[in-house]
C-alpha cells in the first residue's frame, strides 16, 4: 500500500502551542479569501483573515478553530500558523470567545 503524503502543521498562539501534528490538508481564511494547502505545496507566506481554520488529520477527522488575523507560513512541507486570536470551533459563541 502506498504511503500517504502528509504535511507537518503547527498552530501557535502568543501564549501556547495550540496544535502540532501531521495532516493531509489545511484550509485557512486568508486576508482576501480561503487558502488550501496540500502536501508539497510551494513555499508561501499569507496574512490571515477571519474565519474557520481546518486541519484535516491523516486518519480522518479534523482540528477546527475560529481565527482572526495573524500569519500563515508554508515551507518544506511544514505549515506554521500564528493567529492573533483563536478559539475552538465548538465554542458556544465563537465570535464572543476569541482569545
Amino acid at each position: 500500500m502506498a504511503e500517504v503524503a502528509t504535511i507537518h502543521v503547527r498552530v501557535v498562539s502568543s501564549e501556547e502551542l495550540v496544535f502540532e501534528g501531521e495532516a493531509s490538508s489545511v484550509v485557512a481564511p486568508g486576508w482576501d479569501g480561503m487558502v488550501g494547502i496540500l502536501p508539497n505545496h510551494a513555499p508561501m507566506i499569507a496574512l490571515l483573515g477571519e474565519g474557520k481554520l481546518s486541519v484535516d488529520r491523516v486518519g480522518g477527522g479534523a482540528e477546527e478553530y475560529q481565527v482572526a488575523g495573524g500569519v500563515l507560513k508554508v515551507d518544506k512541507n511544514q505549515v506554521t500558523i500564528l493567529p492573533e486570536k483563536y478559539s475552538g470551533i465548538d465554542s458556544a459563541s465563537v465570535s464572543d470567545s476569541l482569545v
